[in-house]
């Protein structure tokens, strides 16, 4: 027999445009790596073979008409503003461009606040360029966009930071993070775990480091609690009076916490030395952080499941605040470092 009625169709296809199969194939799957001119002619094709159904087709080849017209590549946009400090680590524009680009798609930043654009304004230059993709990347506390209209787009963000409105959403599950490291902590001998965060990083995170910790207090002794320690500004320079009374008062024998400001405080403040006399686990841990122990919050694919999110939505023309938003959470990864004791032997 001569194979499925989908094979003989794409092979009408691939014979119609003059291009192979495997070719017909990839511009289904919006490959990159299909030229413009060939795309088009398949699309063409298929419209006149009359491949259904395949509403990624229709929507490719408006896509194509539209784009032929006004001369641009489609591109989603990467709406941000300011960060308010150094330490405090986002989706890289990279991890978003590499994802997007396999599907076929430019990446455009905008900052907001930046020359007067506001929520208004982004949105009708988004809508005269035919961006219909958006990743609201948020980095400061509190960020609103509730006077953007959502409804010309296709959209997601990234983590908590974003409450209003309340849209698909990719993030690191901090919560299996927090209590893995806890884990690790244990399995070396530390009972005194303590946790040292901004309210801010809390609130980004769903209040997930704030639970894992509560949550990890409820099975063990009271004796060994150590209470969350909420930095009281987002700048965390100033944190350092606050910090050295809390380790006075509770004398933790390890921490979760950041990779600067806190081992300083430790060595000139307190007299104490990582790992000999407390152990430290960097909160998110990235390559920068070699030497020391941490939670790996896998940025890149956060990345990828924010742009799938968007493209997906973009394949099936959903645009607007959803009514069930989609949730993705990332597992994140613990690093072995040399800021806590090796496990102890069984």
């Amino acid at each position: 027999m001569g194979g499925s009625s989908r094979d003989r169709t794409l092979s009408k296809v691939a014979e119609k445009a003059g291009v192979s199969a495997m070719t017909v194939s990839r511009v289904l799957r919006n490959s990159p790596k299909v030229s413009s001119k060939t795309r088009e002619c398949v699309l063409r094709a298929i419209e006149q073979v009359g491949y259904r159904p395949d509403p990624h087709v229709a929507r490719l080849m408006k896509l194509v008409r539209r784009h032929k017209r006004q001369g641009v590549q489609s591109a989603l946009a990467v709406v941000r503003d300011e960060v308010h400090d150094s330490l405090y680590r986002y989706v890289a524009l990279k991890d978003i461009e590499a994802r997007a680009v396999q599907h076929g798609y430019q990446v455009e930043e905008f900052f907001l606040g930046k020359n007067g654009m506001t929520p208004e304004r982004l949105n009708d230059v988004l809508y005269a360029r035919g961006i219909e993709g958006v990743i609201a990347s948020p980095r400061s506390y509190p960020q609103n966009l509730q006077s953007f209209d959502f409804s010309r787009f296709s959209s997601a963000t990234f983590g908590y930071g974003l409450t209003k409105p309340d849209l698909h959403r990719a993030s690191t599950n901090m919560m299996q993070g927090i209590l893995t490291a806890i884990e690790e902590l244990m399995a070396r001998g530390y009972l005194r775990i303590g946790l040292v965060v901004t309210e801010w990083i809390d609130h980004r995170a769903d209040h997930t480091y704030s639970g894992a910790l509560l949550y990890h207090q409820l099975r063990i002794p009271r004796r060994n609690h150590v209470p969350l320690m909420i930095l009281p500004n987002i700048g965390i320079a100033k944190g350092s009076r606050e910090f050295c009374k809390w380790m006075k008062d509770h004398r933790p024998d390890a921490l979760i916490t950041f990779d600067e400001y806190v081992p300083d405080w430790i060595e000139r403040r307190l007299k104490m030395k990582v790992p000999d006399d407390i152990g430290l686990v960097v909160h998110d841990w990235g390559r920068e952080h070699e030497g020391f122990a941490g939670i790996d919050h896998r940025r890149s694919y956060v990345a990828r499941a924010a742009v799938d999110m968007v493209a997906t939505q973009l394949m099936h023309n959903e645009k607007g605040i959803p009514e069930v938003p989609h949730q993705i959470l990332v597992p994140p990864a613990f690093v072995d470092g040399g800021s806590i004791r090796p496990k102890l032997e069984k």
